[in-house]
């Protein structure tokens, strides 16, 4: 089989493996394990599907577009991400390492960029933007999402900042072209 992966991802790799492995032991501790993977399966989809539907009535008439505008956002999110994944093909850590715990089953095989922190980061972006006053909730959920993903051993670090970053410029871009109907709450 041919090797796809790029090689500064394996570059990469042995410079990450061992603050993944650290990160990853600290879910040998029962209690982090459980709100690790309780943020990661909130990261699926749930959290930010409820979030979606409470937009319309959290703001009414105008909610209708913020709904639209953040499913617009996560669709384009996933088509970036997905893309990026099966054209760089970079394995999971716990593939490569075997000292990497994988305490989860993963959603696929490859790792960079992290999907869970794209969505969470553009879902908090979008929300600072529209709902600010529901951050108390969502910039926690989105930092809980970002670091289950290394400390379930499915991600590096680099996959996790890279996602973040996808995110980011993924809400702002939405923010700059979407038609804002209202103003923030």
């Amino acid at each position: 089989m041919l090797n796809r992966t790029p090689p500064v991802f394996e570059r990469l790799d042995l410079i990450e493996w061992q603050l993944c492995h650290r990160v990853a032991t600290f879910s040998h501790y029962r209690p982090l394990l459980m709100t690790l993977r309780v943020a990661s399966r909130l990261g699926d989809w749930p959290a930010w599907l409820l979030l979606t539907l409470a937009l319309p009535w959290l703001h009414g008439k105008a909610g209708w577009n913020l709904a639209l505008q953040f499913i617009v956002t996560a669709a384009i999110g996933a088509g970036v991400y997905r893309l990026l994944k099966t054209r760089l093909c970079r394995e999971r850590p716990f593939i490569t390492f075997t000292a990497i715990p994988c305490t989860m089953p993963p959603l696929d095989r490859y790792s960079f960029p992290s999907g869970h922190t794209l969505h969470a980061v553009s879902f908090c972006t979008l929300t600072a933007a529209t709902t600010p006053w529901l951050l108390f909730v969502v910039a926690p959920l989105m930092a809980l999402i970002a670091m289950s993903r290394i400390g379930l051993g499915l991600h590096y670090v680099t996959d996790v900042v890279a996602g973040a970053m996808l995110g980011l410029l993924l809400a702002q871009a939405s923010l700059a072209w979407w038609p804002m109907v209202m103003q923030p709450a």
